[in-house]
């Protein structure tokens, strides 16, 4: 059933921005379950389809950089994100800050794994510095320019804030609506995610240490005629 998510997501991401000149990108992450032949055909509608499944961060990833607007909205399909809270966050960047992170203020959740997540944001928070209450919400708009500041790597999806806002853009956390998961289960737990995201962790502190700082004082001469 999880390929019911994408007919519900795509009307209620309509209904969403019904006011709002927009694209909208879905990234098929080589399902087998038919989901991409569920999506009905639409003028602002784009379809990106892996030929084998590659990851959260590979769609993601693709999905940012295929996008043509000068703001981009990131969220995933499961239906637990609400898009009726996308205007609140394209408001937000309109207003100044370049990166608006959701967070999700009344988790439909198990409580262990509302738990888990606190522990693991309180960690990566105070380890990296990203200074984002709920990185595991999805949902998030940013300025086209602030794609320029992510790298790809598989996890990346976990530490967008972080490589945003130590490029020097500004963020800003908006809480917003989390819904009980309907169709499909989710991929992870306890042992997978708390491996992965703490060797990420480490990996993204190293990379975040030697990032590049320049700033260019003058350019001299001509270019090609």
């Amino acid at each position: 059933m999880r390929w019911r998510n994408v007919v519900d997501l795509q009307q209620q991401i309509a209904d969403a921005l019904r006011s709002e000149p927009h694209e909208v990108i879905f990234v098929d992450d080589g399902s087998l379950d038919g989901t991409s032949d569920q999506i009905a055909p639409a003028p602002e509608l784009r379809l990106i389809r892996f030929k084998k499944n590659s990851g959260q961060s590979a769609a993601m990833y693709v999905g940012i950089m295929a996008a043509r607007g000068s703001i981009i909205v990131m969220m995933d399909g499961d239906l637990q994100n609400d898009p009726a809270d996308i205007p609140k966050l394209i408001a937000r960047v309109r207003e100044g800050c370049d990166l608006a992170c959701g967070y999700r203020l009344n988790r439909k959740d198990t409580t262990f794994k509302r738990i888990q997540s606190r522990i693991a944001n309180a960690v990566r928070s105070r380890f990296i510095g990203d200074g984002v209450r709920d990185t595991g919400c999805s949902l998030k708009a940013m300025k086209r320019e602030c794609r320029t500041a992510l790298v790809p790597f598989n996890g990346m999806h976990r530490f967008i804030p972080a490589f945003i806002r130590r490029a020097g853009y500004t963020l800003a956390e908006i809480p917003v609506n989390h819904r009980p998961r309907l169709h499909g289960v989710s991929k992870y737990n306890f042992a997978n995610r708390a491996w992965r995201a703490t060797r990420d962790m480490f990996g993204v502190s190293w990379l975040l240490s030697r990032r590049m700082r320049y700033e260019v004082a003058e350019e001299k001469g001509g270019g090609l005629s």
